[in-house]
C-alpha cells in the first residue's frame, strides 16, 4: 500500500477542513433562517408559478427586470393576497358568530338522535346490544360540538393576536418573490454549477421540483377553490348558517385526495333529511355527488396526477404526511418531497443499479461504458432565463 507524500497529506487535510467548514456554515445558516424556511419556500413556489408572466412582461418592457418583476408582484398582491386577506377576515367573523350561536344553544345538536329514537327504534336497540346508548352519544356529540365551537373561537382569537406576524410573513413572501423573479434563474444556475453531484442530476431535480410544485399548487388549489365555492354558494342558497365558514371548510378538506368536501356536505344532507327538509337534502346530494364530485374526479387527475407522474396512493400518503409535519403548507411540500424521493432513487437505479454493474464487470467495460453527458443545456429547466 503506497503511502501519501507530505504534499498529498496536506492537500487532503486542507480539503477535509474546508468541507467541514462548508458543512458547519451551512447548518448554521439554515438554523439561522429556520423560522423563515417556509416563507422562502412559498416565495420560490410563487416565483415558479408566475415566472411565465414575469418573462412576458420583461419582453414587453425590453428587458427591464425590476419593472417586470414589480408589476408581476403587484398582480400577485392585488389579485390573490388582497382577496385572501378579505376572505380570512370574513371567515374570522363567521367563526366567532358560530361560537356565539353554539353557546346560546341556537344549534340543535340532538336532532339526529331524536330521529333515531322516534323513527328507528331497531337501530337504538342494536346500539344498546353493543353497550352503546343514544344518551351517551348525545353527550359525546354535545361535547364534540362545544369543543369545535371553542376551537373555532380560539382560532379566530389566535389569528387576531398573530395578525402582525402574519402580515410580516406575507410581506417577506412578497419581498422574496420579487427577487426570486429577478434572480431566480441565476440562483438555480449557480447551484447547478456549485453542487458536486453532476449537473444533469441537479437540473433533473430542479425540474422535478418545479414541475411538482407547480402542478400541486395550481391543480390542488383550483380543485379545492372550485369545490369550496360551489359548496358555499349551495349552502348560502339553501339558507344554511355560516355558509362562508362551511365553504372554506370544504375547500380546506378538498386539499385531501380522499374524503374531501364530502366530509361536510354528506352530514349536512343527512341533517336536512332528518329535519324533513327533503328538497334541500336532495339538492345537497345531487350537487355534492354530481357537480362537486365531478370536479374532483375530472380536474384533480388532469391537473395534479398527470403532471406529478405519481400514483394516487403516493400522492395521498405524502399529502397527509406533509400536512401532519408542516401544516397547511404540507399539501405542496409532501408531494414535492415524494417526487424528489422517487427521482433520486430512479437516478441511483439508472447510474448504479444492476445494469451498470453488469457493464462495469464485463471484460470490455471500457468500450461498453457509455459516457455521462454533463454538458449544460442552453437554458435552465426550472426557470428559463428570460428572453429580451
Amino acid at each position: 500500500m503506497a503511502t501519501e507524500s507530505p504534499r498529498q497529506l496536506a492537500r487532503r487535510v486542507k480539503r477535509t477542513i474546508f468541507f467541514m467548514l462548508v458543512a458547519l456554515t451551512t447548518v448554521g445558516f439554515f438554523g439561522l433562517i429556520g423560522p423563515f424556511l417556509l416563507t422562502c419556500f412559498w416565495g420560490a413556489v410563487l416565483a415558479i408559478i408566475f415566472f411565465g408572466v414575469y418573462r412576458k412582461l420583461r419582453v414587453g418592457f425590453h428587458g427591464k427586470d425590476g419593472l417586470a418583476a414589480g408589476i408581476t408582484t403587484l398582480i400577485v398582491v392585488l389579485f390573490f393576497l388582497v382577496p385572501l386577506a378579505l376572505l380570512t377576515l370574513a371567515l374570522v367573523e363567521q367563526a366567532i358568530a358560530v361560537y356565539n350561536d353554539i353557546e346560546a344553544g341556537a344549534f340543535n345538536t340532538e336532532v339526529i338522535f331524536d330521529f333515531v329514537d322516534e323513527n328507528l327504534p331497531r337501530v337504538a336497540a342494536a346500539l344498546s346490544d353493543f353497550g352503546v346508548s343514544t344518551t351517551d352519544l348525545r353527550a359525546n356529540l354535545n361535547e364534540a360540538v362545544g369543543q369545535a365551537g371553542q376551537y373555532a373561537a380560539n382560532w379566530a382569537l389566535a389569528f387576531g393576536g398573530g395578525l402582525l406576524n402574519t402580515l410580516i410573513q406575507f410581506t417577506l413572501v412578497i419581498y422574496l418573490l420579487y427577487f426570486f423573479l429577478v434572480d431566480g434563474w441565476k440562483i438555480e444556475r449557480a447551484l447547478v454549477h456549485t453542487i458536486p453531484m453532476g449537473d444533469n442530476r441537479e437540473r433533473t431535480l430542479f425540474k422535478r421540483f418545479a414541475q411538482v410544485a407547480r402542478a400541486t399548487l395550481k391543480g390542488t388549489l383550483i380543485v379545492a377553490f372550485v369545490q369550496g365555492a360551489i359548496g358555499g354558494i349551495m349552502f348560502a342558497f339553501l339558507g344554511i348558517p355560516a355558509a362562508l365558514l362551511w365553504g372554506v371548510a370544504m375547500m380546506l378538506l378538498a386539499l385531501l385526495p380522499v374524503g374531501g368536501s364530502a366530509i361536510i356536505w354528506v352530514p349536512a344532507a343527512i341533517i336536512m333529511f332528518i329535519q324533513g327538509n327533503i328538497t334541500s337534502g336532495i339538492i345537497i346530494v345531487v350537487v355534492g355527488s354530481l357537480i362537486i364530485g365531478l370536479v374532483d374526479n375530472l380536474l384533480r387527475p388532469l391537473l395534479v396526477g398527470r403532471d406529478t407522474q405519481m400514483p394516487d396512493y403516493l400522492v395521498l400518503i405524502s399529502t397527509l404526511g406533509g400536512i401532519a409535519m408542516f401544516g397547511l403548507s404540507g399539501f405542496v411540500i409532501g408531494p414535492t418531497v415524494a417526487a424528489l424521493f422517487i427521482t433520486v432513487w430512479e437516478m441511483m437505479g439508472r447510474d448504479y443499479g444492476g445494469q451498470r454493474a453488469v457493464i462495469e464487470d464485463s471484460p470490455n467495460r471500457a468500450a461498453a461504458k457509455a459516457p455521462v453527458d454533463d454538458t449544460p443545456p442552453e437554458a435552465s429547466v426550472a426557470l428559463d432565463p428570460p428572453r429580451r
